[in-house]
Formats: C-alpha cells, sequence, structure tokens
C-alpha cells in the first residue's frame, strides 16, 4: 500500500518543523505504556523510567526504546552489554515516577529490586522483567534508539499497565476520563498560525 502525504494547504511548509512546545503537546495526548530500563554501571545499579518502549521484530525477539543524549543515564546505557526492561502495572505510579527523577537514589528503599541474570537489578514489583543483550545503538536527532535481542522473560503479577497520558502517569480508566472532559476546540499546530482555529 502507498500513502501519499497530504497536500492541503493546512499542512506545514516542506522543511519547517512544528516548535519543541506543540511538538510535546501534541503527543502528550498519545497515551504510551511505561516500563522501566535497568542495567549495571560502572557505579552500580542504574535505572530511568521509559516511555518509548516497543517491541521492534518478532524473529529474532527485538525491542527498542529511546533515550536523551542529555540523560544521567546515557552513558552506562551506551556502554551496556546487557538491560532489563521492567514492564509496571498501573498500582506503581510512586515507583515510576521515582525513576524519573533526577539526583534521585533510585534503588535506595522504598524501591524493592533483586539481582537477576547477567547480574542485572529486576524490580519487584514489576509485571514482567525481560533480560536483553544490547544489540544496536542508532542515533535519531538528540536521542539514542537501543535495540536489544530478548534472550529471556521472567513473569511476575498480573497487573493492568501503567500509562503515561497528558504528562503524568495513570491508570486506563483516568486516561479515558480526561479526554471526555479536555476542551474540544482545536489548537493551531504551529505556533505562528494565531491561535485556536
Amino acid at each position: 500500500m502507498t500513502i501519499t502525504p497530504s497536500t492541503s494547504a493546512a499542512s506545514p511548509a516542506a522543511g519547517t518543523a512544528l516548535s519543541a512546545d506543540l511538538f510535546r503537546q501534541a503527543m502528550g495526548r498519545h497515551a504510551a505504556g511505561v516500563v522501566i530500563v535497568t542495567l549495571t554501571g560502572r557505579s552500580g545499579p542504574s535505572g530511568l523510567t521509559v516511555t518509548s518502549f516497543s517491541s521492534a521484530s518478532l524473529d529474532p525477539p527485538l525491542v527498542s526504546f529511546y533515550i536523551g543524549h542529555t540523560s544521567s543515564n546515557w552513558p552506562a546505557i551506551r556502554d551496556a552489554d546487557h538491560f532489563a526492561v521492567n514492564l509496571i502495572g498501573e498500582g506503581h505510579q510512586a515507583l515510576a515516577h521515582r525513576f524519573a527523577l533526577k539526583g534521585e537514589d533510585r534503588f535506595a528503599p522504598p524501591t524493592r529490586w533483586n539481582h537477576g541474570p547477567q547480574g542485572l537489578p529486576l524490580l519487584s514489583d514489576a509485571t514482567t522483567h525481560l533480560i536483553c543483550q544490547t544489540e544496536s545503538l542508532v542515533t535519531v536527532g538528540d536521542h539514542e534508539l537501543v535495540v536489544g535481542l530478548v534472550l529471556d522473560a521472567v513473569f511476575a503479577s498480573g497487573d493492568r499497565p501503567l500509562l503515561h497520558h497528558q504528562g503524568r502517569f495513570t491508570r486506563p480508566e483516568a486516561c479515558r476520563q480526561r479526554v471526555s472532559r479536555r476542551d474540544p476546540r482545536p489548537v493551531s499546530r504551529r505556533s505562528g498560525d494565531g491561535g485556536s482555529a
């Protein structure tokens, strides 16, 4: 199937990118699953909350996520041979928030974790652990796409997934309620278009 880009008058001029603020606002309306990537760095266990995680291939089994080059975890991710993906359930917003904070000792109490395969730190409250071997790193703008080969999967609790929507960690029901209360008026897609239509 061939997809032809729109050539309507409402489309932005070729080569002119959307502003960072409007791009962030638009992407905030996309509900994304939440995982915490953990690994062992030179200074000990390391980890970060990720909302860009996805499966990339079935054969071989590959997963991927993005990390910003300014992230304090980027050097550890760059040098790691293995990492773990901890899928987080809806009741663990505090855990996801903890691993998203800068300057936080993320593995100190009340975080519960233990050492798993390859010496990787595994979070006890995760619904599933994926043990991964770093397959490739690809620079994409100001981020790095990290691709991992899944070596093993460990299943724990069957909690429903935690989501990230409109800048907060939330449950699926709360996400739907927030959308239903949203102002239906259209918002200009470009900062120079003069505001609402």
